[in-house]
C-alpha cells in the first residue's frame, strides 16, 4: 500500500460479493481517480473489465480475499472499515468524518453486506436516499465525499 508519510493518511475500497464486472470496473476508475491507495474483492473475483478504461488494476494494488474473515484477518494494523449500508444505525454521509486509515466496504446492490461484515464494521454510513444506489456509483459518492475538506479521525 501506498502511504503518504506527511499524513500518514491511506485508504480502500472494495466489493464484497460483487455482482457484475462492470461495477468493479467503474468503481476501480472512480478509486483511481479519486485518490485511492488500494482496491479490493472479497467473494466473487474478477479479472480486468473493459468498464476499467483507465486500466486502475494495473496502475494500483488489488487484493482479493476469498470470505470476509480473510479480508478481515489481513487488515493492516489500525485500520478502519467503513461499511457503506442502508442501515438504521448507519451515520449519515454528510455529517460523517472518514478515518484517516479505512477501508470503504460495499456489498452488492441485491443484498448489500452480509452481516457479518455489518457486525465487524467500525463504522457504517449511508446515503440521504429512499431506495439503494448502484454499488460504483454509491462508492463513487463516498470517495468524493472523502475528497472534501471534512476532519478526519
Amino acid at each position: 500500500m501506498q502511504l503518504d508519510n506527511f499524513t500518514n493518511e491511506f485508504f480502500g475500497i472494495g466489493i464484497q460479493n460483487g455482482k457484475t464486472p462492470e461495477n468493479l470496473g467503474v468503481l476501480w476508475r472512480s478509486a483511481q481517480n479519486m485518490g485511492a491507495s488500494f482496491i479490493f474483492t472479497i467473494g466473487n473475483r474478477y479479472a480486468k473489465q473493459a468498464s476499467d478504461t483507465h486500466n486502475a488494476v494495473k496502475a494500483m494494488p488489488y487484493y482479493h480475499y476469498t470470505s470476509f474473515q480473510d479480508f478481515f484477518d489481513h487488515l493492516p494494523k489500525g485500520t478502519r472499515i467503513v461499511g457503506v449500508e442502508l442501515d438504521a444505525r448507519a451515520t449519515s454521509l454528510e455529517t460523517f468524518n472518514h478515518p484517516r486509515r479505512c477501508v470503504y466496504l460495499l456489498g452488492a446492490e441485491d443484498h448489500g453486506l452480509t452481516k457479518e461484515a455489518i457486525g465487524k464494521s467500525h463504522f457504517l454510513v449511508k446515503f440521504s436516499s429512499v431506495m439503494s444506489l448502484n454499488v460504483a456509483v454509491a462508492g463513487s459518492i463516498v470517495l468524493y465525499d472523502r475528497s472534501l475538506n471534512k476532519s478526519r479521525i
